[in-house]
């Protein structure tokens, strides 16, 4: 290329920058349908407000209808005390309680269906007749915790695009195929975009709950959600299926999203779910945004709204969390997971193996030729003080003559309805009497069946396993972890365990610890889980991340 045309090409640039600078953003509608979502609204509207999108080019559809609960009230009081910073917020809120078909408020009775294809006609319309350059079609109880996702969305210029929203499970805001009768159906490539595996945008047949129209194209003029709209329309009376195979019908792609977890979803109600149901699911999705990000926020205005429950041990003695003072963000974090669930914690300054000193450590001694059956190394200074960490708990059990405690580490991520089954795996253990440590979360290592235990539906025996994330202790327990002397032959705390009650596959590790009667069951399904797993953004280990004790144990002689 010529000097000349580099300037040029260089000029062109300039010109298209500065012009650019000066373009207003595009207009949007945000269109929002609620009921009966009092328990989500506040988490809901604060992240609507923290959007990083000029609040005077949006322009807010509100409808709410047939609530049971303050839904209404929590929208009036919202509305007054942000109208100012929208372009303009166009509300409608019906006060009747009922359908006169529905059997309930989770029913989807043929009113129901009819009422929410006409709102969502309707919002739709309304974005085109205000001349919006885009609709964001959004349900209330969507929580978009990325303030940054309509920016994203629009870069990606389709007419049909919607982030990727999580939940507890499998469920989520797009189907990876459908079927004949355009019913929802799982597809190979389902699980690989929820869990990002794959990353990218994909085009799916169904996105929902969240969806973002851009109306400046000319073929987002067939869109609809009314099925008598839509020519040779063969799908059932619903607006999603509608939707969808007006866009398909007309040429248009609906797309997904996923090189970022935009936000989180709850699932919907059936007709044999209470409301309730969706309260507990609120408290697990408030646990699930926890792993990765700072609690879900809320306006001053619905603090009198917000009630935590009151704590308690859940029937233990006491429930311990070992943590790491220099790791005050998990405190912090499995904190409020403790507000959340109303357990009454105490927290244990872990041992800190990065400050242990060689006269911390001189009274121990290390299981002779110990060597990590992964790298090949002897213990690390962190493993060190993990096992410390708990065998101070230990200590205290017994000093205080607790009866059962449940311990944890600070890594954890909280099963759905964790209080629940916590409780019916604490009735099984009472009906069974004779136990003394029952993981709640765990590693498993061998593929070996691990079977239920007689007369039990959530306890199986347990193999051998890696990791301490979470267990119940028993007094009688305690006393048998600390009578097998650990400081003397020194290892890993979750090889000590499977060792101590037989499970352990070295036998020549086994040898130094002749009592191995430690009876051990673990939860099924599990009621822990970590936060991260080693590879994933944002694992760390304090027990690999730490200096390998360099000394070697003296070989014994009198094994």
């Amino acid at each position: 290329m010529s000097k000349v045309a580099f300037f040029f090409v260089m000029l062109v640039n300039l010109y298209t920058v500065t012009l650019s600078s000066q373009i207003k953003p595009p207009t949007l509608v945000i269109a929002v349908l609620i009921r009966n979502k009092a328990h989500t609204l506040p988490y809901f509207l604060t992240l609507l407000e923290k959007i990083n999108y000029p609040k005077d080019r949006i322009s807010l559809w509100l409808r709410s209808d047939h609530n049971i609960d303050n839904s209404i009230e929590l929208l009036k009081l919202w509305v007054e005390d942000v109208h100012d910073q929208y372009h303009s917020i166009k509300t409608n809120f019906v006060e009747d309680k009922s359908y006169s078909d529905e059997t309930g408020p989770t029913h989807w009775s043929s009113s129901r269906y009819d009422n929410v294809i006409s709102l969502r006609e309707e919002a739709l319309n309304y974005a085109r007749t205000i001349w919006a350059d885009y609709l964001l079609a959004i349900d209330a109880d969507v929580f978009l915790t990325d303030s940054n996702v309509l920016q994203e969305l629009m870069l990606k210029d389709f007419v049909i695009v919607a982030p990727l929203l999580q939940s507890v499970g499998l469920y989520s805001n797009f189907w990876g195929a459908m079927t004949n009768e355009y019913y929802y159906e799982r597809s190979e490539n389902y699980e690989p975009i929820l869990y990002r595996k794959d990353k990218g945008c994909f085009n799916v047949p169904m996105v929902h709950s969240c969806v973002l129209i851009n109306l400046q194209k000319l073929p987002s003029d067939h869109l609809s959600y009314v099925p008598q709209k839509i020519k040779n329309y063969d799908g059932p009376r619903d607006d999603i299926i509608a939707f969808s195979l007006s866009a398909n019908k007309s040429g248009v792609t609906l797309n997904l999203c996923n090189e970022k977890v935009y936000g989180f979803i709850m699932v919907p109600l059936d007709d044999s779910d209470h409301l309730e149901y969706d309260s507990l699911q609120l408290l697990n999705l408030k646990l699930e945004v926890l792993v990765e990000q700072e609690p879900l926020p809320v306006n001053a205005i619905f603090q009198p709204f917000i009630t935590l429950p009151p704590k308690d041990s859940l029937g233990f003695d006491k429930i311990y969390m070992i943590n790491l003072l220099r790791r005050s963000d998990r405190r912090l974090r499995m904190n409020f997971c403790f507000d959340e669930l109303g357990l009454e914690v105490t927290t244990v300054d872990a041992v800190d193996g990065k400050l242990l000193s060689g006269k911390d450590i001189e009274n121990i001694t290390f299981l002779p030729n110990y060597a990590d059956p992964y790298h090949k190394r002897a213990m690390t200074l962190g493993e060190v003080g993990c096992f410390l960490s708990h065998y101070n708990i230990w200590k205290e059990v017994v000093q205080n003559g607790y009866e059962i405690v449940f311990v944890m580490e600070d890594d954890v991520r909280f099963e759905p309805f964790f209080r629940a089954k916590v409780e019916r795996v604490m009735e099984e253990l009472a009906v069974i009497g004779d136990w003394d440590l029952v993981y709640f979360g765990r590693k498993r290592l061998q593929e070996k069946d691990e079977p239920l235990i007689a007369g039990t539906e959530m306890l199986v025996k347990v193999g051998y396993s890696y990791w301490t994330l979470g267990y119940v202790l028993s007094l009688r327990g305690a006393h048998k972890l600390l009578a097998a002397q650990p400081l003397s032959n020194l290892l890993p705390v979750d090889e000590y365990l499977p060792i101590l009650f037989d499970k352990h596959p070295n036998d020549q590790w086994k040898k130094y610890f002749p009592n191995r009667n430690l009876i051990a069951f673990s939860s099924t399904p599990l009621l822990l889980y970590p936060t991260h797993y080693t590879g994933e953004d944002g694992y760390i280990s304090d027990t690999e991340d730490s200096r390998v004790i360099n000394e070697p144990s003296p070989v014994r002689s009198d094994l």
